[in-house]
């Protein structure tokens, strides 16, 4: 070969790659074009970072993607121990439990805060990161998405065959008419379009970054709404026996948490009277027992002396009043009792709530008489009995009490009687379902054992010594348990996983594309068509729909007769 034909070819190579390397641009760049993602530069050999340097590459990196997505894997990460552990603000007698049963870990779980998980120092600076990292995440690609919907699609790459879905074919119709047609027939399907050149550039698919955007944004409304309820919410629990009633005070309340800025202010003026409970169960079958109904009709008013309205509490259906809820959350058995001194006189009658312990309901608690009760010499005492009550007796001519059926059927009071010290002036708190006997003492029965009885409704238990009586009236109410909560930003948390749903579901189905359309006349005189499209991602829909573009506008400017068929056709003829 002569040094003329191999600087010939040499040269020819050289245009050949240089054409290839501006393809490969205009194509990185048609493709970079799709993103929102703020871009990364990279320098080499720069300065040496200072404290602003480091702020600034700190700042980055807390504003990542990545970072936010490690945070939020760390923040659900962190929520287990919060729902395996018993946690203060929720029961603190379940913490005081565990603390007892387990003498070495819960030292150490008390220093990882692991009893008050959401209010401790780690899950705070977790979750303050998280949303800080969010905001940061979401405030540049906002601006960024902003700017791409003012601006124009990108014009066409200089070779089209480079991109992933392509076709052509040549037509009789002039560049101009296609191209006339291609941009209404774009229009038609709701891309962005306009004439660049001797193409025209087509767009679609901005809902999914507008989805993903509305995705971050809902997360950033659920950590408020979160941080709300956690700050301002009040929680608290009330049994209430059938005909008594109970008013939105703290002194009203069994049990009571609330937020570390929550105020009795802000709890909300009403009050309930509990009328009736009823339940009811399966009687039959192999669901024998299996409960049906629970309803707690009740009366209720709002405010000082508002207008009472009557309204029934169902399971999971609560009673909404001024932003508070009334869940009915369990129920049980009060019977009735009537205690009398050594002199006759009543010194205690009413109906004594106690806490069922299986299914059928049996029941336990304990009758306290603190004050007013006198022996028959008049000496001042207190008494106290441990109850036992099966509301369908089972065990007649077995020598055990239990419930075969949770349902009223045939009540039966166990008793077990002492007197002494209730421990209730120390001053330290106590269960009122638990009876203390360390300073009490058991009366006797004949044998020498403690004085115990199984009583019908009517029957009495007479105590030794005239020293009085209990008596199990025919009368057994019911009681219902309510926790009456108050959560603000419920309804934005609501609204902020609907978002978060309905944005996660259009970042990942809606395809962002671009389609060009470029029609020119070729050396022939024929108009020669060229489509081709390109998305972010790679999704099976491209071809199709590119396909389905090509063939309306082959409609409009049908393909050509190939001139090689042509001359076939002349020379058979």
């Amino acid at each position: 070969m002569s040094k003329t034909e191999t600087d010939s070819t040499a040269e020819a190579s050289a245009a050949g790659a240089a054409s290839e390397a501006g393809d490969a641009r205009d194509l990185g760049a048609a493709g970079s074009q799709l993103s929102t993602a703020p871009r990364e530069e990279t320098y080499i050999g720069g300065p040496v970072l200072g404290v602003v340097g480091w702020l600034r590459w700190f700042w980055r990196q807390l504003t990542s993607m990545r970072v936010a997505l490690i945070l939020l894997f760390l923040l659900s990460l962190g929520s287990i121990p919060g729902s395996l552990i018993p946690q203060t603000s929720v029961d603190e007698l379940k913490v005081q439990t565990f603390k007892d049963l387990h003498k070495t870990l819960a030292p150490i779980y008390d220093r990882l805060q692991l009893f008050e998980v959401y209010s401790s120092v780690w899950f705070s600076a977790i979750y303050i990161l998280l949303f800080i990292s969010l905001i940061g995440c979401i405030v540049p690609r906002t601006w960024q998405f902003a700017g791409q919907l003012r601006s124009r699609p990108p014009g066409a790459p200089k070779r089209l065959t480079r991109l992933p879905v392509y076709t052509t074919w040549r037509t009789a119709a002039e560049p101009e008419a296609v191209r006339e047609a291609a941009l209404a027939m774009l229009r038609k399907r709701r891309f962005r379009v306009h004439v660049a050149g001797d193409a025209v550039a087509a767009e679609k698919g901005y809902l999914r970054e507008v989805g993903n955007l509305v995705f971050h944004v809902a997360l950033i409304v659920l950590l408020v709404a979160f941080a709300t309820g956690q700050l301002f919410k009040s929680e608290g629990g009330k049994l209430v026996v059938e005909g008594d009633g109970f008013s939105n005070t703290l002194t009203q309340y069994d049990d009571f948490t609330s937020g570390s800025l929550f105020s009795t202010d802000n709890l909300a003026p009403f009050s309930f009277t509990l009328d009736t409970f009823t339940a009811t169960y399966e009687r039959s079958g192999p669901q024998l027992g299996t409960p049906r109904t629970f309803e707690a009709a009740i009366r209720y008013s709002t405010g000082d002396g508002g207008t009472e309205r009557k309204s029934v509490i169902q399971v999971n259906k609560p009673l909404v009043v001024d932003g508070s809820k009334v869940y009915l959350i369990s129920h049980g058995y009060a019977p009735v009792v009537t205690v009398r001194d050594g002199r006759g006189q009543v010194v205690f009658k009413g109906a004594v709530p106690l806490l069922p312990i299986d299914n059928n309901f049996s029941s336990t608690g304990a009758i306290k008489v603190m004050d007013g009760y006198r022996d028959r010499n008049g000496k001042k005492d207190q008494l106290g009995f441990a109850a036992f009550f099966v509301p369908t007796y089972g065990g007649k001519g077995s020598g055990q009490m239990f419930s075969r059926f949770p349902a009223l059927d045939f009540p039966v009071l166990n008793v077990g009687a002492y007197h002494g010290s209730l421990g209730v002036d120390s001053g330290l708190p106590q269960n009122v379902y638990q009876l203390k006997t360390d300073k009490m003492k058991a009366f006797k029965d004949a044998k020498g054992d403690v004085l115990k009885k199984t009583l019908l409704p009517g029957e009495r238990l007479t105590l030794p010594d005239g020293a009085g009586s209990i008596t199990f009236e025919k009368d057994v109410k019911e009681w219902a348990s309510f926790q009456i909560s108050q959560q603000p930003g419920g309804l934005w948390a609501l609204i902020g996983a609907v978002a978060a749903i309905g944005g996660l579901a259009g970042s990942l189905f809606i395809q962002r594309r671009r389609v060009w359309v470029r029609a020119v006349r070729g050396a022939d005189g024929v108009t020669v068509v060229e489509m081709a499209g390109l998305g972010r991602s790679e999704s099976a829909k491209l071809p199709e729909e590119l396909a389905d573009l090509a063939v309306t506008l082959n409609s409009e400017a049908p393909t050509a007769p190939d001139p090689a068929e042509e001359i076939v056709e002349g020379a058979e003829k």
